[in-house]
């Protein structure tokens, strides 16, 4: 396994997403906590949003930067219409694309176009390189979410994690 590929599904920088997310019962994943911006539910949401888009673009569609950070986050709407279980299979589902891809070095540098914040130009990278902003933002959000875990009593998961 590649070190980008660690990086989005292993526990190349921290626990794995398996891992991270093993146990969390859909009413905790709804949670509201004070003082926390989001719940686990939401930042799910918030890193399979993100995925699906860096897949788009690493297969050359330029789908567009939302113009406000909120639409990146689901809407009640949303977080209705999807039920955890459903989530988890739709990051796992991406997560595990997005590794398929980390695996095919002869693709990795290839150059894609991967737009802005609205008024910003197209941003032109590798695919290595959307694959490790990937890695990194999601890494961001699961320290979150097991920040979280921390805050609800509902950590280390089974498996274990870093408790350090």
């Amino acid at each position: 396994m590649s070190e980008l590929e660690q990086l989005l599904i292993g526990d190349g920088a921290a626990a794995p997403p398996s891992a991270i997310l093993q146990g969390v019962e859909a009413g905790l994943a709804h949670k509201h906590l004070p003082g926390a911006p989001h719940t686990i539910y939401q930042e799910l949401w918030h890193i399979s949003y993100w995925q699906q888009i860096s897949l788009d673009w690493v297969r050359g569609v330029e789908t567009p930067i939302p113009a406000h950070a909120a639409v990146g986050f689901p809407s009640s709407a949303e977080a209705e219409g999807e039920d955890w279980e459903r989530l988890c299979v739709r990051f796992f589902t991406t997560l595990w694309e997005a590794a398929a891809i980390a695996r095919t070095a002869g693709g990795l540098d290839q150059a894609i176009r991967c737009p802005s914040r609205p008024g910003l130009p197209v941003r032109v990278m590798t695919v290595r390189e959307q694959l490790e902003n990937l890695a990194a933002h999601n890494a961001y959000h699961f320290g979150r979410i097991v920040l979280l875990r921390h805050l609800l009593g509902i950590w280390p998961p089974a498996a274990g994690g870093f408790t350090w």
